[in-house]
């Protein structure tokens, strides 16, 4: 994928779904000095560790002559462990965002030594690794800045994955076996593979099902994609932006994300059992939570009610007033969405500067030292 990005093997590694990943590997990039205070930015559905770095630079709230930021690949990406990379895995097993982050945890903790990180953000499936993070290990950040994503994957986006599924599966000629789960013919007879032509087909499909909604309605009525982004026209739009996305990408890389995405959920892990708002209140990091006004996937109420379920305090609610959809939080189209993030984390950074993840404060010289308890 024309990345600079190092990576760090895990070993045989052993899935929460009772799956394992031989011999398997995270890919990750580093940007400033080991010694500032470090932020980890996964990575997002299909994203590359590149398509993160708009939101970074000398320029922005995450400067690296700040900030020691990691950025992992989630398993699947085509970076870290996936089935364009481990072709003799075959079907690749089911991943969870519990599994994802506890690669993360092991990366940074063991091979970077980072025992604390200031932050954890990120965009859509990175907001939900954030929301995993700050639940499967509460005490390791002070502050997480999920943006247009979710906690727990709503039933609406379950059914829109479903979707994205069966584009693929159905270029294949099968369907899907339903939630987290392979196509009908892996589940009953084995695994079958692409075909050039059947890849070709199904990454087409998947690129138009997403098209209709990754941007709003407003985004389309008003035509956005001619004046803000080029285009001549939908058919222009629908070839040279979607089926050119989705035409980059594996097939079976993408199967594996959305059974990831399709399955995140935080209180699915010891010790919330299922509880949601045992999971939500678990997080003692601050938390910024930024929806999208016109993201389809991840309507601005879904965020209400996980910051609704934090501890009193601990969460803000932010909304993104664009009707860019779920491209509001990025990656880096949208001017005035860009900037709007960006103020907001320099806003919630500098206001939370003396806060730790325990809830206590901590004052420089001159500052009086305050417990808030």
């Amino acid at each position: 994928m024309g990345d600079d990005y190092q990576t760090y093997r895990l070993g045989n590694f052993k899935l929460k779904s009772g799956g394992e990943i031989p011999d398997a590997f995270i890919a990750y990039k580093t940007l400033g000095d080991p010694s500032l205070p470090a932020i980890i930015y996964p990575s997002w559905y299909s994203g590359a560790i590149s398509d993160n770095l708009w939101l970074t630079g000398d320029d922005k709230t995450l400067n690296p002559s700040k900030y020691y930021i990691i950025i992992p690949a989630l398993f699947g990406n085509g970076q870290s462990s996936s089935p364009s990379n481990t072709p003799t895995l075959r079907p690749f097993p089911l991943v969870l965002f519990y599994d994802n982050i506890r690669a993360q945890h092991e990366l940074v903790t063991k091979h970077l030594g980072i025992k604390h990180a200031r932050a954890v953000l990120g965009w859509s499936m990175g907001a939900g690794q954030t929301y995993q993070w700050a639940t499967q290990y509460p005490d390791f950040m002070d502050i997480i800045v999920p943006f247009c994503g979710s906690a727990k994957t709503s039933l609406h986006n379950q059914v829109f994955l479903e979707g994205v599924k069966s584009a693929l599966y159905a270029a294949k000629g099968t369907s899907s076996a339903g939630i987290g789960k392979e196509d009908a013919h892996t589940e009953k007879y084995g695994y079958s593979g692409f075909m050039p032509q059947t890849r070709e087909n199904g990454l087409k499909a998947l690129g138009r099902v997403y098209a209709g909604w990754g941007f709003s309605q407003a985004f389309y009525r008003e035509k956005l994609y001619e004046t803000k982004l080029g285009f001549k026209g939908l058919d222009d739009f629908m070839v040279n932006f979607w089926e050119a996305w989705s035409c980059s990408k594996d097939p079976e890389n993408m199967l594996v994300m959305a059974n990831t995405w399709q399955t995140g959920d935080v209180s699915a892990q010891e010790p919330y059992n299922g509880d949601f708002k045992k999971a939500m209140q678990g997080i003692k990091a601050k938390a910024l939570v930024m929806p999208g006004k016109t993201d389809l996937y991840f309507p601005p109420e879904d965020s209400e009610t996980e910051v609704k379920n934090m501890r009193e305090g601990v969460g803000e609610l932010k909304v993104f007033d664009s009707i860019w959809g779920h491209w509001a939080g990025g990656p880096g189209q949208s001017k005035d969405d860009m900037k709007f993030l960006d103020d907001s984390l320099r806003e919630f950074f500098e206001k939370n500067e003396f806060l730790l993840a325990d809830g206590q404060s901590f004052g420089w010289i001159g500052r009086t030292e305050t417990c808030k308890r």
